[in-house]
């Protein structure tokens, strides 16, 4: 193990990464204003205090923006993957726009058995993974590897990336790159699976570029009739067993239709009169919601959108409406955006500005031939505390029409 490393941001990567170096850490963090000592003898001090002669070492929370003054006086910054990186056992790395979670989750239970374990923006600090497992399965983050200089996964998978956390990144350029900085430091033999189209940095990297569905099945030799799953979860099934037929020649089409999704991801319930609704207040951007009212698209659709979209373009999102059969219910920060939009492009609009007033409309007009979505592309926190939080509200106010 490395020496104690100074520590950035008082949050549940760092606090990880303290406790398995037994306490005694120095933090700075933002919402500190006053200098304290925690439970675990951490010193936890305001972040303009930090001197970077007294550090020889840093780790970042990933959070923190590259314009950030910890970040810009740091002159020996690493990620958390950074610190991590001797230790690290065979890696695979997944990141993406939309999806990363699920197949991350999707993969590791394929590969349960074969002594893997998920972890990073999944949920688990690295610092509470076994470093004697033998496969990890890490969710990354854009701020991740952003942050990541010297670490490097085994296999990286790319999921479609659209431009996301612009207000973090700066451009849609500097999204991508990020997205693709992996490639940067990988090494022959080793495998990128990422999305045709992107600018690809130089890399010692086996890359493979796909476009489709039909592709990848053509590609890995899959067949995707064997799989219970539509749409953008069809994908994330498909990129999950290419990993598992590059490492083992293993493709357990049964195995990975016993998996379950998380809750708020397209949950689909029904109402007192049988309708259907979708609960997918985990959309948090115009991809996740592209792909929702895509695989909904045989149905009259009333989708409920909106919140804190972080000022990324919405357009691609209702060109993708206009070909739909689709009502349009608008909630939260952005609501008369949406609104605007929705009149230059010709899609019907009711402007209901909260969940509980889109819920009563639709419920006045919903058939057993239509659906009612709740797929926001936008973050929850201008009206809810999360996005489970929203989620939750949603089904609530369904039950109780």
């Amino acid at each position: 193990m490395q020496k104690k490393p100074t520590l950035f941001g008082y949050g549940l990567t760092t606090k990880a990464l303290a406790k398995k170096l037994g306490g005694g850490c120095i933090f700075f963090d933002d919402r500190c204003k006053k200098t304290y000592t925690d439970e675990n003898n951490n010193t936890i001090r305001p972040s303009h205090e930090f001197n970077p002669d007294n550090s020889s070492l840093e780790v970042t929370t990933p959070s923190l923006p590259p314009q950030h003054p910890l970040i810009q006086k740091a002159n020996h910054l690493l990620s958390e993957y950074d610190y991590f990186d001797e230790m690290m056992p065979f890696s695979i790395w997944i990141s993406g726009t939309n999806g990363k979670t699920t197949t991350t989750q999707m993969l590791t239970h394929l590969l349960e058995s074969r002594g893997a374990m998920s972890g990073g923006n999944i949920g688990t600090p690295l610092a509470d993974l076994d470093e004697n497992a033998s496969i990890w399965v890490l969710e990354s983050s854009s701020f991740t590897l952003h942050h990541t200089q010297y670490a490097s996964p085994d296999i990286y998978l790319l999921l479609p990336i659209t431009p996301d956390h612009l207000d973090w990144h700066g451009t849609p350029e500097a999204y991508e790159a990020d997205k693709l900085r992996p490639l940067l430091t990988m090494k022959e033999g080793e495998l990128a699976l990422v999305p045709k189209g992107l600018n690809l940095p130089k890399t010692n990297a086996y890359v493979v570029e796909y476009d489709s569905d039909a592709f990848l099945c053509d590609y890995f030799n899959l067949d995707m009739s064997k799989l219970h799953y539509k749409g953008a979860f069809l994908q994330d099934a498909l990129l999950s067993l290419a990993i598992t037929k590059v490492l083992f020649d293993e493709t357990n089409y049964d195995l990975l239709n016993t998996f379950k999704r998380d809750a708020h991801r397209q949950e689909e319930f029904y109402d007192a009169q049988g309708r259907l609704w979708v609960n997918d207040s985990k959309a948090t951007n115009l991809d996740a919601t592209i792909q929702a009212v895509k695989g909904y698209a045989d149905k009259h659709i009333h989708l409920i959108l909106g919140g804190d979209d972080k000022g990324v373009d919405l357009t691609p999102l209702f060109k993708a409406m206009q070909t739909l059969n689709l009502t349009l219910y608008t909630i939260g920060a952005n609501n008369d955006k949406l609104s605007k939009l929705s009149k230059a492009f010709h899609i019907d609009c009711i402007e209901a500005h909260t969940l509980k007033n889109a819920v009563d409309a639709i419920g006045k007009t919903l058939t057993a031939k239509s659906v009612a979505l709740l797929s926001p592309a936008a973050a929850s926190f201008d009206q809810f505390k999360s996005y489970k939080h929203r989620g939750e509200t949603f089904m609530d106010l369904v039950k109780n029409l």
